[in-house]
């Protein structure tokens, strides 16, 4: 071959094996696509209308379309049957079934604990712990209780059941809470009101129908910046971070903790999303980034302060230990408080 020749085909070598690197790179991002939802997504929500998973969910939709942050719409629905057990059955039988996701509250473990419910949050796959949601000792503006220790003396002071506390669910987490307030009353217990959701519940209390709630900081804090509810103190460790006033003379941080008023009771809620059994890493990791970028939008911010949220957030392995650490806390409690459902 003569050397004009051979410069010739080294030529058309190397421009042959550029364009087959060419088109092998532009083939390269089709097959390494991510995965993403192809139709609506199912956002179950296993509560009433009102209440704090609820108000969350229908936010997360909001956020969501708003800043487009996935192609396909968000459909919210809710579950609330059997103290959400219509949720979580829904998810258990969608097995594989990445277009449906749930947004969990303390009764992903109270539910199937108290009812026997055939359920377990090991039915599910754990996606992301969006926050921890606080609960707050709330009376009437209008009562003349103005600190913890106060109504925990009235309560101790007046007849047997003569105090009334109003709360989501039966043997769920607000009438977890009640009990364990009960073991600081010398022996009264209060008369617990069941009702479908924290909305309602804030209603019967600006109501005055009965003298108390533990409801969370979302779905009470409405009535509190109205002057209708007055907070006494807040069942966490240590005081809410978020110093901006909420009313015109207070903040999340001015509510005491309920142990800083002699009440020692402390007691944070999941506020978590997981998918059906059987999904794959790749559709798991598609929600796990997309609550993310959610977390990064002012909107979602300023929804956490306003709600007093703690931010903790956890994927993974880390989220599956918390929960599995989590469920045997409530097991445990309702144990203690005979609210275990008869083998």
């Amino acid at each position: 071959m003569s050397k004009q020749a051979h410069s010739r085909w080294s030529r058309s070598l190397i421009l042959a094996a550029g364009a087959a690197a060419l088109a092998a790179g532009a083939a390269a991002p089709a097959a390494a696509e991510a995965w993403q939802p192809s139709k609506a997504v199912t956002f179950v929500i296993p509560a009433g209308t009102g209440g704090g998973a609820d108000q969350m969910a229908r936010f997360i939709q909001g956020i969501v379309t708003k800043h487009n942050l996935m192609s396909q719409p968000i459909i919210v629905i809710n579950k609330a049957g059997g103290a959400g057990a219509e949720g979580f059955l829904e998810i258990k039988g969608s097995k594989g079934d990445p277009h449906k996701i749930i947004i969990t509250l303390s009764n992903l473990f109270t539910t199937p604990l108290a009812t026997g419910t055939p359920f377990s949050w090991k039915d599910m796959t754990p996606v992301s712990m969006l926050a921890l949601d606080q609960f707050v000792l709330w009376v009437n503006a209008e009562s003349p209780y103005k600190t913890a220790k106060e109504y925990i003396d009235a309560v101790k002071a007046a007849p047997d059941r003569q105090f009334k506390m109003a709360g989501t669910g039966s043997k769920q987490e607000d009438q977890i809470i009640t009990v364990a307030l009960e073991r600081v009353t010398g022996g009264k217990k209060f008369t617990y009101i069941p009702f479908s959701g924290g909305g309602a519940v804030a209603v019967q209390l600006v109501g005055n129908h009965v003298n108390s709630t533990v409801n969370n900081p979302i779905e009470a804090v409405a009535q509190w910046k109205a002057g209708k509810l007055r907070p006494l103190c807040i069942f966490d460790g240590k005081r809410s971070i978020y110093t901006n006033k909420v009313t015109a003379t207070m903040a999340w941080s001015d509510i005491p903790t309920c142990k800083e008023s002699g009440v020692g009771v402390e007691y944070q809620m999941l506020r978590g999303i997981f998918m059906p059994a059987g999904v794959t890493k790749e559709q798991v990791a598609f929600y796990v980034g997309l609550f993310q970028k959610l977390r990064e939008t002012p909107d979602w911010k300023k929804f956490m302060e306003d709600g007093a949220f703690n931010q903790t957030f956890m994927s993974g392995d880390e989220y599956a230990k918390w929960v599995a650490a989590a469920e045997k806390t409530h097991y445990d409690l309702m144990k203690e408080a005979g609210f275990l459902a008869k083998p």
